[in-house]
């Protein structure tokens, strides 16, 4: 019988979460028609939620986290996958009702499956993963509601997180005006380099505000929520949109319906776990198209495997500065 080492997550009787680094036989592995060796996966805000147990982001157990993972495919019986292949997963369940890509081989059902894209090698690929995945379906989703860049400045709040990086560098990159929000004033030079036109204070965003404030940027990437995304939907130019797509500060929205219905703002949701297909394959065109590969590895930390457990609270509190990449194996 074949075995491969992952990380487990299991439960005791008395329901507390345990992790260890073992061996798994294929046998475990879930249905799927393709079998992946994985090389590289990385750390994303769920993840660290499920490796700490903050959160029930688990709900099957026993369970191999990691909502991520890129590799080459092994063995397929799906249509128009064949071995050899190099794909990336992010998403549908992975890590939390399906066995994810914290070891070094996953069994999905293959229309789970996106081809590397051939600007990106399997660890660049991880260094975008679902956070920068999901900055470019939030760029996509301000776009398809006509914010153009003459719009007037794009805010991006959580900007030195996984999502916050990729959107500043994806917007800046495709002409225009970033305006990046964060708590850590010593990151400033970081985000210029990305492309940001200037820095905002995320205390200026992060308590209770007024219903309506002054107009001050015509869009914005959100991956905070609570107060800080009301407090950008108070500020949001007339007609323009808000791509919502975290909770970093929180579950609520302590929200009026002012900037709706004096300003005509539109807050678009953006979900990136059951996102179809051709949205992934048009997020990953974007990534390939407009993400510089070079602003790609100066925001990347390259760890092995192992060191998870360790990065899941400094992703938790905000202490980790653009995208880490896990190397497998």
């Amino acid at each position: 019988m074949s075995t491969f080492e992952a990380f487990v997550l299991t439960k005791d009787d008395g329901g507390e979460q345990h992790l260890d680094w073992t061996s798994v036989a294929d046998s475990d592995l879930m249905d799927g028609d393709v079998t992946v060796e994985v090389s590289h996966s990385t750390l994303n805000y769920k993840d660290g939620l499920a490796l700490a147990g903050a959160s029930p982001v688990v709900r099957r157990w026993p369970m191999i986290p990691g909502i991520d993972f890129a590799g080459t495919v092994s063995s397929s019986a799906h249509d128009g996958i064949a071995p050899g292949d190099e794909v990336v997963l992010n998403g549908w369940g992975a890590g939390e009702t399906h066995l994810g890509g914290y070891a070094e081989r996953a069994r999905v059902p293959g229309g789970w499956l996106v081809p590397l894209p051939e600007a990106f090698t399997p660890a660049q690929a991880m260094a975008i993963g679902t956070a920068g995945y999901t900055a470019a379906l939030c760029v996509l989703a301000l776009e398809r509601h006509g914010v153009a860049p003459d719009a007037g400045p794009v805010l991006v709040t959580g900007a030195t997180g996984g999502v916050g990086s990729v959107a500043v560098a994806l917007l800046a990159a495709a002409g225009y005006e970033v305006l990046a929000s964060t708590g850590k004033a010593d990151e400033a030079a970081y985000l210029r380099d990305l492309g940001a036109a200037g820095v905002l204070d995320r205390a200026e965003l992060s308590e209770k505000g007024r219903p309506l404030g002054k107009e001050r940027w015509g869009a914005a990437v959100d991956a905070v929520g609570s107060h800080t995304l009301a407090n950008v939907l108070a500020g949001t130019r007339y007609g323009g949109t808000v791509a919502a797509c975290g909770l970093a500060q929180g579950m609520d929205l302590p929200a009026s319906v002012a900037p709706f219905i004096l300003r005509g703002v539109t807050l678009a949701g953006v979900d990136s776990v059951m996102a179809p297909t051709p949205a992934r394959v048009e997020a990953w065109d974007r990534l390939a198209q407009d993400l510089p590969v070079a602003t790609l590895d100066a925001i990347t930390d390259t760890r092995a495997l192992t060191d998870a457990p360790d990065l899941a609270g400094d992703i938790l509190a905000g202490n980790l500065r653009g995208r880490v990449v896990f190397t497998v194996g």
